[in-house]
């Protein structure tokens, strides 16, 4: 989403996005023409008539679970988006019952949340969960 219009959305798409994404985007792209949605979310900014560059992952439920704010020089990291989705995604999937440690990629081993874990989650990362 940004404050641009749909056709500026379908220009970007059209001759940037879809020589980096085969096929362009595969999902929709929402124009916040006003900054309205940017303003809820604390990223618009007035004088600059910008949303600040900035991702929301909001769960089923309309929870925001994470969130990054960048300055505009600074690109995002898509891939690593997609990771945490899919840890989000595992997480909420097993009510609670696995945890996902820092760099955990999808088929990896997860933590099982608990008082046993406390103090010890290096110990079991060090052993169980090595990264390449």
């Amino acid at each position: 989403m940004s404050i641009d219009s749909i056709f500026v959305h379908k220009i970007w798409n059209d001759y940037e996005l879809s020589k980096m994404v085969k096929g362009g985007v595969p999902f929709p792209m929402l124009s916040d023409a006003g900054g309205k949605v940017g303003t809820l979310y604390g990223v618009y900014d007035e004088e600059a008539g910008v949303n600040t560059r900035g991702r929301f992952i909001i769960d089923p439920d309309g929870v925001i679970q994470g969130y990054e704010i960048l300055t505009p020089p600074v690109g995002r990291n898509v891939t690593e988006t997609l990771r945490q989705i899919q840890a989000f995604q595992l997480v909420r999937n097993s009510n609670g019952t696995e945890a996902t440690p820092s760099g955990w990629k999808p088929g990896k081993p997860t933590l099982t949340p608990g008082i046993e874990l406390v103090g010890k989650v290096y110990e079991v990362w060090k052993t169980d969960l090595a990264f390449d």
